[in-house]
C-alpha cells in the first residue's frame, strides 16, 4: 500500500493540536500551548495564523521530521458559508472569507488558514474536512412556522460523518447507502438524520436549538423566552451567553462534568438525578424524531461525543430507544484522525477534493 504522510492541524483558543500521520497511524501528536501574551498582540483569532503555523513548523524541525517527505496538510474548517460534506481544497476564496471572519469568529477559522502557510511553504496541499457549516438539509426541515428565519444546519458535522463512515464499515455497507441517526453528545448535543450519506436534518448546536446540554439551554418555550430578553436582567450579549455557556446541567446542578455529576448522584437529592434523566430524555426524544425523518428506515443509532463514556447516562437513552435500531457506542472524538481520514480518502481517489466557491 502506498504511503502518504499527512500534517493535520486543530486550533483551540489557546492551544493548537498538531499531528504527523503515516497513512491511519499517528507518527507524533502534540500540543503547543500559546500565551495569552503572544495572542493578543493580535486583534482578530484568524490573524493568529502565522504566529502558529510558524510554531508548527519549528516544532517539527526541533523533532528532526523531514519537511519533505509530507504530502499534505489538513486543518480544522471553520466559518464558512453552508457547503456540501467532504474534503475541501484551501484556495485563495476560502482565505480570503476566514480572514476577513465574515460568517463569525472562532478558533476553527484558523485550521484552513494554518494548513494554507504551511502547505504554500512546503508547496504542498491544503484541506479542510466537513465543516460545522455543512448544509445537506432537505428544504422540508428548514421551514419555522415564521416567515424569514428558517432553520440551519450547524453541527458537529467532522464527528457525525467519521462515525457514520465507521458505523457503515462495521454493517459492512456504504455510508451513502445506509440510513443513521447520530447523535453528538457534548458541551453542545446534535442530533441527525443520515441518508444515504447525506445529513438531511439536524438540530443547531451553536444556537443551542434541540436538547440542552452540559451548558446550553436547548429550545426554550418561545413566551418565556421574550420575556427573559425584555425583562432588562440581560443585555444582548449577556443573554447570548447565558444560554450557550451557562445553562444546561450547568446550570442546573452548578457543574458540566459528567464524571463528577455521576459521583455526586448516590449523595444528592433526587432533583439531581431528574435532570440527568431529563437531558437523556430530551436526547432520546431527539433521536425519535430523526427516526420519523427517515421514515422509521434506520440502519443504526450512533452515540457519541463525551457524554458517551457515561454508562449511567448511554443506558437512560438507550432503554428508551433500543427499539428502532440497533444502537453503537464510540466515546469521545478524535478530530485529528477524522481529518487525517478525510484528507487520505482524496490523495487514494476514493474521492474528489471539492472546490470552494
Amino acid at each position: 500500500m502506498k504511503k502518504f504522510r499527512i500534517l493535520t492541524i486543530n486550533p483551540r483558543v489557546t492551544t493548537t493540536e498538531v499531528a504527523l500521520y503515516e497513512n491511519e497511524v499517528p507518527l507524533l501528536e502534540y500540543v503547543i500551548a500559546h500565551t495569552s501574551d503572544e495572542l493578543t498582540k493580535h486583534a482578530i483569532i484568524s490573524a493568529q495564523y502565522v504566529l502558529r503555523a510558524n510554531h508548527i513548523l519549528a516544532f517539527l524541525v526541533e523533532k528532526g521530521i523531514n519537511l519533505s517527505k509530507i504530502q499534505a496538510v489538513c486543518g480544522r474548517g471553520g466559518l464558512l458559508k453552508p457547503i456540501d460534506g467532504g474534503t475541501y481544497s484551501v484556495n485563495s476564496i476560502m482565505v480570503k472569507e476566514l480572514l476577513e471572519q465574515s460568517r463569525g469568529e472562532h478558533p476553527s477559522n484558523l485550521g484552513a488558514l494554518i494548513a494554507f502557510e504551511i502547505a504554500t511553504h512546503l508547496d504542498i496541499s491544503a484541506y479542510i474536512v466537513d465543516p460545522v457549516v455543512v448544509d445537506e438539509m432537505e428544504d422540508l426541515a428548514r421551514i419555522t412556522g415564521y416567515p424569514g428565519i428558517d432553520r440551519k444546519s450547524v453541527f458537529h458535522a467532522l464527528n457525525h460523518k467519521a462515525c457514520g463512515r465507521r458505523a457503515a464499515l462495521e454493517l459492512g455497507k456504504k455510508y451513502e447507502d445506509i440510513n443513521l441517526i447520530v447523535a453528538h453528545m457534548g458541551s453542545g448535543i446534535t442530533i441527525g438524520a443520515h441518508s444515504k450519506g447525506k445529513v438531511i436534518d439536524v438540530n443547531n448546536g451553536f444556537n443551542g436549538e434541540g436538547p440542552f446540554s452540559l451548558e446550553r439551554s436547548g429550545t426554550i418555550p418561545p413566551g418565556d423566552l421574550i420575556d427573559l430578553c425584555y425583562s432588562g436582567q440581560f443585555t444582548y450579549e449577556e443573554m447570548k451567553h447565558q444560554l450557550l455557556f451557562h445553562s444546561g446541567l450547568k446550570a442546573y446542578m452548578a457543574n458540566s462534568d459528567m464524571t463528577s455529576i455521576e459521583s455526586l448522584l448516590p449523595k444528592e437529592t433526587d432533583s439531581n438525578i431528574l435532570y440527568l434523566k431529563a437531558l437523556a430524555y430530551q436526547v432520546a426524544k431527539e433521536i425519535g424524531s430523526a427516526s420519523t425523518v427517515l421514515y422509521g428506515k434506520v440502519d443504526g443509532i450512533i452515540l457519541t461525543g463525551e457524554l458517551a463514556f457515561s454508562h449511567l447516562f448511554v443506558n437512560l437513552i438507550m432503554e428508551r430507544v433500543d427499539w428502532i435500531a440497533d444502537i453503537m457506542v464510540y466515546p469521545g472524538e478524535d478530530e485529528l484522525q477524522s481529518l487525517t481520514n478525510g484528507c487520505l480518502r482524496v490523495m487514494r481517489k476514493e474521492e474528489e477534493a471539492k472546490e470552494y466557491i
